[in-house]
Protein backbone atom coordinates (compact mmCIF):
# COMPACT_ATOMS: atom_id res chain seq x y z
CA UNK A 1 0.00 0.00 0.00
CA UNK A 2 0.80 3.53 -1.08
CA UNK A 3 0.84 5.92 1.89
CA UNK A 4 -0.05 9.40 0.97
CA UNK A 5 -0.67 12.60 2.77
CA UNK A 6 -3.60 15.01 2.33
CA UNK A 7 -3.29 18.42 3.32
CA UNK A 8 -6.91 20.32 1.86
CA UNK A 9 -7.14 24.08 2.33
CA UNK A 10 -7.99 27.25 0.52
CA UNK A 11 -4.33 28.26 0.09
CA UNK A 12 -5.06 31.78 0.22
CA UNK A 13 -2.16 31.90 0.27
CA UNK A 14 0.11 29.07 0.80
CA UNK A 15 3.02 29.86 3.50
CA UNK A 16 5.55 27.89 4.89
CA UNK A 17 3.57 27.11 7.79
CA UNK A 18 1.56 24.65 5.02
CA UNK A 19 5.19 23.21 3.72
CA UNK A 20 6.76 22.19 6.75
CA UNK A 21 3.56 20.41 7.86
CA UNK A 22 3.61 18.63 4.90
CA UNK A 23 7.23 18.06 5.37
CA UNK A 24 7.21 17.16 8.75
CA UNK A 25 4.06 14.63 8.67
CA UNK A 26 5.62 13.09 5.52
CA UNK A 27 8.73 12.09 7.32
CA UNK A 28 7.37 11.32 10.53
CA UNK A 29 4.94 8.68 9.18
CA UNK A 30 7.28 7.76 6.17
CA UNK A 31 4.48 9.27 3.33
CA UNK A 32 5.49 8.51 -0.39
CA UNK A 33 3.42 11.48 -1.39
CA UNK A 34 1.38 14.87 0.31
CA UNK A 35 -1.41 15.61 -2.18
CA UNK A 36 -2.20 19.39 -1.50
CA UNK A 37 -5.87 19.65 -2.31
CA UNK A 38 -7.57 23.35 -2.97
CA UNK A 39 -10.82 23.42 -1.97
CA UNK A 40 -13.56 25.04 -3.99
CA UNK A 41 -15.79 26.71 -1.58
CA UNK A 42 -14.52 25.29 2.15
CA UNK A 43 -17.93 24.17 4.30
CA UNK A 44 -16.91 26.66 7.43
CA UNK A 45 -15.96 29.84 5.19
CA UNK A 46 -18.09 31.90 3.52
CA UNK A 47 -15.85 32.72 0.28
CA UNK A 48 -12.03 32.91 -1.04
CA UNK A 49 -10.26 36.25 -1.10
CA UNK A 50 -8.51 35.20 -4.79
CA UNK A 51 -9.98 33.34 -7.74
CA UNK A 52 -9.36 29.53 -7.82
CA UNK A 53 -6.61 30.22 -10.72
CA UNK A 54 -4.83 32.63 -8.34
CA UNK A 55 -4.78 29.98 -6.12
CA UNK A 56 -3.99 26.87 -8.13
CA UNK A 57 -0.88 28.79 -9.52
CA UNK A 58 0.11 29.77 -5.89
CA UNK A 59 -0.29 26.24 -4.64
CA UNK A 60 1.77 24.85 -7.56
CA UNK A 61 4.52 27.27 -7.02
CA UNK A 62 5.16 27.08 -3.61
CA UNK A 63 5.40 23.07 -3.88
CA UNK A 64 7.43 22.55 -6.69
CA UNK A 65 10.36 22.60 -5.39
CA UNK A 66 9.56 19.43 -3.69
CA UNK A 67 9.48 15.87 -5.83
CA UNK A 68 7.15 14.74 -2.77
CA UNK A 69 4.56 17.21 -3.05
CA UNK A 70 1.96 17.21 -5.58
CA UNK A 71 -1.10 19.17 -5.89
CA UNK A 72 -4.59 17.68 -6.56
CA UNK A 73 -7.91 19.76 -8.29
CA UNK A 74 -10.46 17.08 -7.49
CA UNK A 75 -12.44 19.17 -5.42
CA UNK A 76 -11.89 22.73 -7.75
CA UNK A 77 -13.28 20.25 -10.36
CA UNK A 78 -16.35 19.57 -7.95
CA UNK A 79 -16.87 22.99 -7.60
CA UNK A 80 -19.21 24.33 -4.80
CA UNK A 81 -18.74 23.39 -0.98
CA UNK A 82 -16.50 20.36 -0.64
CA UNK A 83 -16.61 17.88 1.55
CA UNK A 84 -13.82 15.94 3.00
CA UNK A 85 -16.06 12.57 3.10
CA UNK A 86 -17.05 13.23 -1.03
CA UNK A 87 -13.07 13.57 -1.46
CA UNK A 88 -11.65 10.32 0.80
CA UNK A 89 -14.71 8.07 -0.67
CA UNK A 90 -13.90 9.50 -4.39
CA UNK A 91 -9.83 8.76 -3.69
CA UNK A 92 -10.64 5.31 -1.79
CA UNK A 93 -12.74 4.39 -5.27
CA UNK A 94 -9.93 5.34 -7.54
CA UNK A 95 -6.98 4.62 -5.28
CA UNK A 96 -7.52 1.02 -4.00
CA UNK A 97 -3.30 0.81 -3.84
CA UNK A 98 -3.76 3.99 -1.38
CA UNK A 99 -3.71 4.63 2.42
CA UNK A 100 -4.44 7.72 3.43
CA UNK A 101 -3.68 10.45 5.87
CA UNK A 102 -5.56 13.42 6.26
CA UNK A 103 -3.57 16.33 7.58
CA UNK A 104 -4.98 19.16 9.99
CA UNK A 105 -3.80 21.30 12.32
CA UNK A 106 -4.89 21.93 15.99
CA UNK A 107 -7.37 24.33 15.13
CA UNK A 108 -9.25 21.77 12.93
CA UNK A 109 -8.70 18.74 14.96
CA UNK A 110 -11.28 21.19 17.52
CA UNK A 111 -13.26 21.56 14.87
CA UNK A 112 -13.71 17.63 13.80
CA UNK A 113 -16.98 16.82 15.80
CA UNK A 114 -18.68 19.74 13.23
CA UNK A 115 -17.44 18.13 9.92
CA UNK A 116 -19.69 16.44 7.47
CA UNK A 117 -20.22 12.35 8.40
CA UNK A 118 -17.30 12.72 10.57
CA UNK A 119 -18.03 9.17 12.23
CA UNK A 120 -17.96 7.40 8.45
CA UNK A 121 -15.20 9.25 7.47
CA UNK A 122 -12.72 8.19 10.57
CA UNK A 123 -13.16 4.43 9.58
CA UNK A 124 -12.12 5.76 6.17
CA UNK A 125 -8.95 8.29 6.69
CA UNK A 126 -6.36 8.35 9.27
CA UNK A 127 -6.20 11.48 10.56
CA UNK A 128 -3.25 13.47 11.71
CA UNK A 129 -3.29 16.54 14.10
CA UNK A 130 -0.35 18.62 14.40
CA UNK A 131 0.04 21.43 16.99
CA UNK A 132 -0.30 25.10 16.68
CA UNK A 133 -0.41 27.85 19.05
CA UNK A 134 -3.59 28.61 21.28
CA UNK A 135 -5.14 24.96 20.08
CA UNK A 136 -4.98 21.67 21.74
CA UNK A 137 -5.05 18.60 20.26
CA UNK A 138 -8.09 17.03 22.31
CA UNK A 139 -10.50 15.09 20.09
CA UNK A 140 -12.50 11.96 21.07
CA UNK A 141 -11.69 10.52 17.80
CA UNK A 142 -8.60 8.51 17.08
CA UNK A 143 -5.83 10.61 15.49
CA UNK A 144 -2.56 10.50 14.98
CA UNK A 145 0.10 13.17 16.45
CA UNK A 146 3.01 14.81 14.79
CA UNK A 147 5.21 17.33 16.18
CA UNK A 148 6.06 19.81 14.51
CA UNK A 149 8.19 23.56 14.64
CA UNK A 150 5.57 25.71 16.04
CA UNK A 151 5.24 28.66 13.28
CA UNK A 152 2.61 31.10 14.06
CA UNK A 153 1.89 31.86 10.56
CA UNK A 154 -1.68 31.95 8.81
CA UNK A 155 -3.26 32.40 5.53
CA UNK A 156 -5.33 35.24 7.03
CA UNK A 157 -2.49 37.18 8.89
CA UNK A 158 -0.41 37.09 5.06
CA UNK A 159 -3.64 38.59 3.97
CA UNK A 160 -3.89 41.51 6.41
CA UNK A 161 -0.14 42.07 6.33
CA UNK A 162 -0.31 42.22 2.36
CA UNK A 163 -3.42 44.81 2.71
CA UNK A 164 -1.49 47.09 5.06
CA UNK A 165 1.17 47.34 2.53
CA UNK A 166 3.52 45.36 4.58
CA UNK A 167 6.06 42.22 3.20
CA UNK A 168 5.17 38.60 3.44
CA UNK A 169 8.67 37.83 2.15
CA UNK A 170 9.84 34.83 3.98
CA UNK A 171 6.60 33.86 5.24
CA UNK A 172 5.14 32.60 1.97
CA UNK A 173 7.65 31.00 -0.59
CA UNK A 174 9.67 33.34 -3.39
CA UNK A 175 7.80 32.12 -6.37
CA UNK A 176 4.40 32.72 -4.11
CA UNK A 177 5.52 36.01 -3.29
CA UNK A 178 6.96 37.08 -6.46
CA UNK A 179 3.48 36.03 -7.96
CA UNK A 180 1.56 38.15 -5.68
CA UNK A 181 3.14 41.20 -6.18
CA UNK A 182 3.27 40.19 -10.34
CA UNK A 183 -1.03 39.86 -9.70
CA UNK A 184 -1.37 42.29 -7.21
CA UNK A 185 -3.17 40.38 -5.26
CA UNK A 186 -4.49 41.02 -1.22
CA UNK A 187 -4.05 44.98 -2.28
CA UNK A 188 -0.66 44.42 -2.92
CA UNK A 189 0.36 47.30 -5.05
Amino acid sequence: MRKIGILGGTFDPPHIGHLIIAEEVRLALELEEVWFIPTYTPPHKDSTKTSVNDRIEMTKLAIASNPYFKINTIEIERSGKSYTIDTIREFKKNHTDCEFYFIIGADMVEYLPNWQEIDALVKLVQFVGVKRSSYELNTPYDILTVDIPLIDVSSSMVRSWLGKNRTAKYIVPEAVHSYIEGEKLYGTK
